[in-house]
């Protein structure tokens, strides 16, 4: 296989995985939703643990293990500042 046909592999997956964060932060933005209402924090170590050790044993291949944990560690921290976020404007609005 050819650089090019290769990179247009990587492309097409590069959109896959937009589509897929994209939906995830909706679920994200109904969870903070959520978790503003019954006023619950927005950093669940337990979940994102769990979360971390799933993510590690359905990697196939050990090589990307590593790669793909962190990168899960990244979205996490970037929903995370998401909610503290969308919280801090809501509260802003409110005058609060």
């Amino acid at each position: 296989m050819e650089l090019k046909d290769i990179r247009q592999e990587i492309d097409k997956v590069d959109i896959a995985l937009v589509a897929l964060i994209e939906k995830r932060m909706d679920l994200v933005a109904a969870v903070t939703s959520y978790k503003k209402q019954h006023q619950l924090p927005v950093l669940d170590a337990q979940r994102e643990n769990y979360i971390l050790e799933k993510v590690a044993g359905l990697v196939t291949k050990d090589l990307y293990k590593e790669t793909v944990v962190q990168s899960f560690t990244a979205i996490m921290a970037s929903s995370r500042a998401f909610q503290n976020q969308f919280i801090e404007n809501d509260d802003n609005e409110r005058g609060l």
